[in-house]
């Protein structure tokens, strides 16, 4: 599977898209509204892009190493 720049920024903005699109959904669908959308917003997206972002550098980190060993 060939993944460029473009394909992981999608693959990775699809992930966040889904994740807070979820919850931004959620009161909608259930009686219950868990967090606001301000909460949402300001604490669990940037939460969620620097952990992604952490892990997707590991990752990569990682398919280096075993590429070449």
């Amino acid at each position: 599977m060939g993944l460029d720049v473009p394909k992981t920024i999608g693959a990775f903005v699809l992930v966040l898209a889904v994740g807070i699109g979820s919850l931004y959904l959620l009161p909608a669908m259930t009686p219950m509204a868990p967090m606001t959308t301000q909460t949402i917003m300001m604490m669990v997206l940037p939460s969620m892009a620097i952990f992604g972002a952490i892990m997707l550098a590991i990752g990569v980190k990682h398919g280096e190493h075993r590429a070449t060993n």
